[in-house]
């Protein structure tokens, strides 16, 4: 699997500060009854962009969980957010986290984990 090449840079983590980034809201993937916010963020470091899956759960907060893998940016226009599992599923690889990982970055690849 490739490896996402560690810069060091902020973008690399979930809580990034706002002052890292510039996000754009997709839209909600309602997808399966999981009302995930889909996003694009742009990181002000590196520049890299960024498409983001955000999966939460109300009634199990255990099970929250988020994706974001690199997105060209011809893409980015033409993502709407009931694409954005099948994007992230065909990428090389993904960054995944939250409390469903153990509140812990990891790399993925392949299908997402979106059952609750």
């Amino acid at each position: 699997m490739k490896k996402l090449p560690k810069l060091g840079c902020a973008c690399e983590k979930h809580d990034l500060i706002e002052s890292e980034y510039r996000t754009s809201i997709v839209g909600t993937d309602f997808t399966e009854g999981r009302n995930a916010e889909v996003s694009i963020i742009q990181c002000r470091l590196c520049q890299r962009i960024w498409l983001k899956y955000l999966v939460e759960s109300e009634k199990s907060p255990e099970l929250s969980r988020w994706y974001k893998g690199i997105i060209a940016k011809k893409e980015v226009a033409e993502m709407k957010p009931e694409n954005a599992v099948e994007y992230l599923e065909n990428l090389p690889w993904y960054v995944c986290g939250g409390n469903f990982f153990g509140n812990k970055e990891t790399f993925g690849e392949g299908k997402l984990a979106l059952d609750f």
